[in-house]
């Protein structure tokens, strides 16, 4: 399955209060292997961050920097859950893809278990997005540009 998620565009010092979502749809996805996959399908280099449950609870994780129209390989197998959480930084133009999902983030690479808490066990809180992937054993999630006014969003 694909979702695209579109941003809303937020100044740089606005990024704490940008992007609601806009935008999401879902079709099927042609690849043969079964893995969690984010496309970025905008002009500009995003860094990305997800959050998730796993047999020994929530786990956050990131950061993978995905450059203009590329993808990547967040969990590589079948998806054993059926929510995933993301939250991205466009780091060319400014704004986020976020949610009201709190979860910890740290600024360079991270692997962070629990989402309480985090400010006091040395993490920052941001929002995360949530992604239903259905029953799907193959997910692929595409980050789009917010739909301009009078167009459309491809």
């Amino acid at each position: 399955m694909i979702a695209d998620v579109a941003r809303s565009f937020a100044p740089p010092r606005a990024r704490a209060i940008a992007a609601a979502l806009a935008c999401l749809s879902v079709c099927a996805s042609d690849s043969a292997r079964a893995d969690l996959k984010l496309c970025n399908y905008t002009e500009s280099r995003v860094g990305v961050t997800i959050g998730y449950k796993d047999g020994k609870g929530w786990l956050t994780e990131g950061w993978w920097n995905i450059l203009a129209r590329g993808c990547v390989t967040l969990i590589n197998g079948e998806l054993k859950g059926r929510f995933y959480y993301v939250h991205a930084i466009d780091y060319d133009r400014g704004g986020e893809w976020t949610g009201k999902t709190p979860m910890c983030i740290d600024d360079k690479t991270f692997s962070i278990r629990d989402v309480h808490g985090c400010a006091t066990r040395g993490h920052k809180e941001t929002g995360f997005y949530e992604v239903d992937t259905g029953d799907a054993k193959d997910y692929t999630i595409r980050l789009v540009d917010p739909v301009k006014e009078g167009g459309a969003n491809q």
